[in-house]
């Protein structure tokens, strides 16, 4: 059951400096932070999530175009705006995330992909997620879809979650009930002793299963994987369903 948590993250990041080599040929000129869904580039719609959380600053690295996304990001005020530059060269996920750590005041983050793109059910996922945050057990906690249910995911799914909501991977040749959703809270600690230079979150969320301080809750609505220009088009479908 999820309760109410007297910590909601102040602060977050978003994971925008990938090259979105399979967004071809959309990312030609354009980075795949800024292409359009539903009317909207795909970062303003996680910036707009995190306007509704109370999130007051976002660090967002940005690689690709930087100067695309950094015109772009000037407009933002609430949450205001913090650039990590990735320009020399990409720190992959965790690495990135490490560089930006002296922003969050060793305090708990939200850290969203920037085309992390879902329709919210009736409670916000972000607030689901922070009702779930249990600081004292948990380093990183997963927003969750399903994998078969999701729209533009092909794969098996990353993760079994137990009725605690701890996760673990799904085992070779198996689907897996549920795919990470590209939003999470995380605790500074979760990279503690992590490599130096570029890295994949993906090892330290192995790190956390073995500790057994990995936790995922599932999401309300349903998560629209925006991978590839087909899934761009799919996606587009299913908001227009979605509000009719």
């Amino acid at each position: 059951m999820i309760e109410p948590t007297a910590i909601r993250p102040k602060r977050a990041m978003i994971l925008a400096a990938g090259i979105g080599k399979r967004m071809r040929p959309l990312t030609a000129t354009v980075p795949k932070p800024l292409i359009e869904v539903g009317g909207r580039a795909l970062i303003d719609h996680s910036l707009d999530r995190l306007q509704r959380a109370g999130v007051e600053t976002a660090v967002v690295n940005v690689h690709y175009l930087p100067d695309l996304m950094r015109v772009h990001l000037r407009r933002w005020t609430k949450p205001s705006v913090i650039i990590s530059d990735e320009s020399a060269g990409l720190l992959d996920t965790g690495g990135g995330v490490v560089k930006a750590l002296p922003n969050f005041a060793g305090q708990p983050f939200y850290l969203l992909n920037s085309d992390s793109f879902w329709v919210e059910g009736p409670r916000p996922n972000l607030d689901w997620l922070a009702g779930a945050w249990h600081e004292d057990r948990m380093d990183a906690l997963l927003l969750l879809a399903s994998t078969v249910r999701s729209t533009g995911y092909e794969a098996r799914g990353d993760f079994r979650m137990d009725p605690r909501g701890a996760l673990a991977r799904r085992a070779e040749r198996e689907v897996a009930p549920f795919v990470y959703a590209g939003a999470g809270i995380l605790h500074p600690r979760f990279f503690e002793g992590s490599p130096q230079g570029a890295f994949s979150l993906n090892l330290l969320f192995d790190r956390a299963i073995e500790a057994g301080r990995l936790f995922g809750v599932r999401m309300d609505g349903f998560w629209l994987h925006v991978g590839t220009p087909e899934a761009s088009s799919q996606a587009e479908l299913s908001i227009a369903d979605s509000a009719a």
